[in-house]
């Protein structure tokens, strides 16, 4: 089961086990700059407002209503990250792709799981998901631009703008698995004889003749790992799985659309980072991380396309040196989460 919570999505498996409910939400964020380093995690501005497409069906476009899903507004150039929230650390495995390309694996969509190469996420190791894996330890950061452009990553891999937007498909772990977990847990409280033990909760205005559908194109570059599956494939409840699609709508559309007003523009990395605001590093799980595959090694980032279109896509790609960088560890409590002001 599916539904929209607050802007997030909230996927549920009452028939596999009561504490299997998964939440993920879009995060707006600043932009880093897309200048060949390697920056840190930029924060969390806030959620984008979702809406279900079928309460708009009338003024989408005609495949958003066959797909069905929700839908979120973004400017061009504008950039998210992808937050995961399990209850009480019960474990997802969750499979993300953009226009049906596969974040992590680079390969079009395919239904089930699969460890060769590893195509999800394993929740709540990896809390959030900021782009595409291109190398081990580091990926791109996820920057919307109009759809048929020939920015995304669905145009460079596929050569065409069919789909657009993101695909989210969620696996819960099978409840047998889930109750090792637990008594796992209920043995170490009783070995160390205490109340404490740790959770796995995680708690640029668009042009003028605005395109409709936006796609995920690669930006910068920042260090973040995708972690190893530490479950057994079989211990992962295949047969009972939920996708959704996440449609995204050009930020001057939305307001033709929805009649909402979407979120102001997030603040360039310069001025965040001049106001002293906290950038991120995440320690996760003493697990290993996903190596890159070859597809998304060779995708090239906004910049590299626009300068071979003899376009400027990218204003206030200016370099900056993050002066304060807040260290996050596995386990996050409630409220420890990549938050940022403006």
């Amino acid at each position: 089961m599916i539904e929209l919570r607050h802007d997030a999505l909230v996927f549920s498996f009452p028939e596999v086990h009561p504490d299997a409910v998964l939440h993920v939400d879009f995060q707006r964020t600043l932009r880093i700059p897309d200048d060949g380093r390697d920056y840190p995690l930029p924060p969390g501005l806030g959620r984008f407002p979702l809406r279900h497409v079928d309460d708009f069906a009338a003024r989408v476009p005609p495949q958003w209503v066959q797909h069905g899903g929700v839908m979120l507004p973004m400017y061009q150039a504008e950039a998210m990250w992808l937050h995961f929230s399990a209850n009480d650390g019960y474990p997802f495995a969750v499979k993300v792709a953009t226009g049906k390309i596969n974040a992590v694996s680079g390969e079009g969509w395919r239904e089930g799981l699969h460890r060769d190469p590893q195509d999800y996420l394993c929740i709540p190791t990896q809390p959030w998901l900021d782009g595409y894996c291109v190398e081990k330890g580091a990926v791109r950061q996820f920057v919307a631009m109009p759809l048929g452009a020939g920015y995304s990553a669905e145009e460079q891999v596929t050569g065409s703008a069919t789909h657009g937007g993101l695909q989210v498909a969620v696996y819960p772990l099978k409840a047998e698995a889930w109750e090792r977990i637990l008594e796992r847990r209920r043995r170490m409280e009783r070995e160390r004889a205490r109340e404490d033990h740790v959770l796995y909760e995680m708690s640029l205005p668009a042009p003028a003749a605005a395109s409709f559908s936006m796609g995920l194109a690669p930006g910068g570059r920042m260090r973040q790992e995708i972690y190893d599956d530490p479950h057994a494939p079989s211990d992962w409840e295949t047969g009972a799985s939920s996708r959704c699609f996440v449609h995204i709508a050009n930020s001057q559309v939305w307001r033709a659309v929805t009649g909402e007003e979407p979120p102001t523009v997030p603040p360039t990395a310069h001025e965040y980072s001049r106001a002293g605001l906290p950038w991120f590093e995440y320690y996760g799980e003493r697990a290993g991380a996903v190596e890159s595959s070859a597809v998304l090694r060779k995708l090239k980032s906004v910049l590299q396309m626009g300068r071979e279109k003899g376009d400027v896509p990218l204003p206030e790609n200016e370099s900056v040196d993050p002066a304060r960088v807040v260290a996050l560890r596995a386990g996050l409590r409630p409220g420890q989460v990549r938050e940022g002001a403006f």
